[in-house]
């Protein structure tokens, strides 16, 4: 008898662990690669932020494939040379299918030749300088056609003619005001200062001084990160405001607002795809959604939108190949489309960049950002502005 009920306990235990094995979540790992250290973390950390709540709302629906959403994260610590290593340790060490990251150009160099090696697939959330179109990489940030172009043009006629261009020492600014200066040469336009400065530096002083005796009639600033603070206060400090010299920045979203302060930004201008402003309905359910998941006092803005947009754009792309395969995924996006918050959005299958209206936007009392300016509907990418006549040879 008692070997009996050993035997039914027996039998009782392993069709439990069975039905523990047939009940167990299939999953797929995807890594977050962002700066969550150092000096870029006041930018970076805000669009992981907006990545995790689009897996978390994504795995609530059912996951992808069948197969919940894993996060493997990595800091790239505000360094090109950090980014990189942790890219590899991604891709070779904890095997992500994909992975969603960067901002500055110099760290999406530094770990692009790492996708291309092993054939992964980074999702950039971020506008960028153009003159790149790697398969190993998807581009949700706008291309210059669909920022720095219409941004510099809309200056000219608004502003004047006469530009002073402050930028952070990489690849972006220097490439961004290299276009800003052909575009400007074709406007028959005068370039008064071209300064670039470190990452993370603090001293505008003598920028600022210089920028009093030259009196542009607009500042273009390609500054990234905390140096962006330091630089409006210095403005602010002697009385340069928006209305005696306006400055119209590529890299400050609602986010860096924020965080800089109001008192220095007011009535100031950008240039990017979307606002947490923006009128769609979408829209209103993202920003509600994003207060909801991390407090009222959090805004959205445009890279926190591209990496919403770049997990699901993702998802959508796993779904329609049937796989996770990075070719297969690869192949399924061209052409795809994805109602987002900025409004629809489709991947160019020539160049895996993204259709995208463009909208000039002007800081507000509360921080905020107020559309003034907007194309009438998404602009194709032209990374390489082989569309122009005037940038041949950049």
């Amino acid at each position: 008898m008692k070997k009996n009920l050993m035997i039914a306990a027996t039998a009782t235990m392993v069709l439990a662990l069975s039905g523990c094995k047939q009940k167990e979540v299939k999953t797929v790992k995807v890594g977050l690669l962002h700066s969550l250290t150092g000096t870029m973390a006041m930018s970076e950390t805000p669009v992981r932020d907006s990545e995790l709540m689009a897996i978390k709302e994504i795995n609530e629906a059912g996951g992808v494939l069948g197969h919940k959403i894993e996060v493997v994260e990595e800091d790239g610590e505000s360094d090109p040379a950090t980014f990189s290593i942790k890219a590899r340790k991604l891709i070779t060490e904890d095997k992500v299918s994909t992975v969603f990251g960067c901002w500055t150009s110099a760290s999406r160099k530094a770990v692009k030749p790492v996708f291309e090696e092993f054939f992964n697939l980074l999702w950039y959330p971020v506008q960028y300088e153009g003159m790149e179109a790697s398969p190993n990489i998807m581009y949700m940030g706008a291309s210059p056609n669909q920022q720095v172009v219409p941004a510099v043009d809309y200056c000219a006629e608004h502003f004047g003619k006469k530009f002073y261009l402050v930028g952070s020492d990489y690849i972006f600014p220097r490439t961004a005001n290299k276009i800003i200066k052909a575009q400007l040469a074709q406007l028959k336009g005068e370039c008064a200062g071209e300064i670039y400065v470190p990452m993370g530096h603090e001293d505008f002083g003598p920028i600022v001084n210089d920028i009093k005796r030259e009196k542009p009639d607009v500042i273009l600033n390609t500054l990234n990160g905390d140096s962006n603070l330091y630089f409006f206060k210095q403005l602010s400090e002697v009385g340069i405001t928006s209305e005696k010299i306006p400055v119209m920045s590529f890299s400050i979203s609602e986010e860096e607002v924020s965080k800089i302060g109001i008192e220095h930004l007011k009535n100031q201008y950008v240039a990017w795809n979307y606002y947490e402003t923006t009128a769609t309905d979408c829209n209103e359910k993202f920003v509600a959604n994003y207060k909801t998941e991390y407090g009222n006092e959090r805004v959205t803005g445009d890279p926190i939108e591209a990496g919403y947009i770049a997990v699901y754009m993702w998802a959508a792309a796993c779904e329609k190949a049937k796989s996770f395969e990075v070719e297969a995924v690869r192949m399924a996006s061209k052409g795809l489309s994805f109602t987002a918050p900025e409004g629809t959005v489709t991947i160019d299958g020539s160049n895996q960049h993204l259709y995208k209206q463009v909208r000039i936007g002007k800081i507000n009392e509360k921080g905020l950002i107020d559309e003034i300016w907007a194309t009438p509907g998404a602009i194709k990418p032209d990374p390489y502005l082989s569309t122009y006549e005037w940038a041949r040879g950049l």
